[in-house]
């Protein structure tokens, strides 16, 4: 099962992504949990400390490792566009919990973008994920709708946006829709986040087609402690755990 968690900055999709992990890895499930996003905090919500976060390097950092991958070196501006790296997750992945947290990084560029050594390593890695045939692989996307412009997940099984009960989150949720069904991928579902009362869930259920919900989480302020606390939502609320739990189980009746 390979799942990319998505959606707007500070909807909460490490809170899902990493609860999922966690519950995966609890039935005895190899996990691999891929942090994309920049602003790297998906540790911290496995239960990582704060000191353990800092001390890893994102993938997109190791330049030495990178240049050794692809090949490449001062006096050669042409390297592998498809360099081998299917050991590489393993190596570079920091075991947490039963998952194994692999930080990605992102590579900092300036204008148009960049096909350099990083990025071409990068993309590789993220592409030999789908290839772990027995692993539940869970990506924590970055925020917002570029990495579906480049393309960064479009081998993943499907996508889950998640959302507020509000008109600009379901509005991107149309545009995500859109765009994954443009790199092929047709299975996107939605998880509705800090529901708070009975307006909201219909809210939510009048917006989302009911084939597309998942589920709902309701607002919780001890995610919020979590969160402020650099702790795992997993140890500190489990009622949105028994709700991430039941979302779960509708994801695995559709496999």
């Amino acid at each position: 099962m390979k799942i990319a968690v998505t959606g707007k900055g500070g909807v909460g999709k490490t809170t899902l992504a990493s609860t999922l992990a966690r519950l995966y890895a609890d039935e005895g499930r190899p996990v691999l949990a891929a942090d994309v996003d920049p602003d790297a905090n998906l540790g911290l919500a496995l239960g990582l400390t704060e000191e353990e976060v800092n001390s890893i390097v994102p993938v997109s950092k190791m330049k030495e490792l990178a240049k050794e991958r692809t090949a490449a070196n001062e006096s050669n501006t042409f390297y592998k566009l498809n360099p081998q790296v299917s050991d590489l997750p393993d190596k570079l992945s920091k075991d947490c919990n039963g998952v194994k947290l692999l930080v990605m990084g992102t590579v900092d560029t300036g204008g148009s973008g960049c096909v350099c050594p990083e990025h071409v390593m990068l993309k590789a890695i993220l592409s030999s994920l789908v290839f772990r045939k027995d692993d539940v692989v869970i990506m924590d996307m970055e925020a917002g709708l570029e990495h579906l412009g480049r393309g960064t997940a479009s081998m993943m099984d499907q996508f889950i946006v998640v959302i507020e009960p509000g008109a600009r989150s379901v509005q991107t949720f149309g545009r995500i829709k859109d765009l994954a069904r443009d790199i092929g991928i047709t299975k996107v579902k939605v998880v509705a986040n800090k529901v708070r009362d009975k307006s909201d869930e219909e809210f939510v259920r009048t917006h989302i087609p009911p084939e597309d919900l998942l589920g709902m989480i309701h607002y919780n302020p001890q995610v919020i402690d979590a969160d402020r606390k650099g702790l795992s939502p997993y140890d500190m609320s489990p009622e949105a755990v028994e709700e991430i739990r039941a979302i779960k189980a509708v994801i695995d009746a559709q496999q």
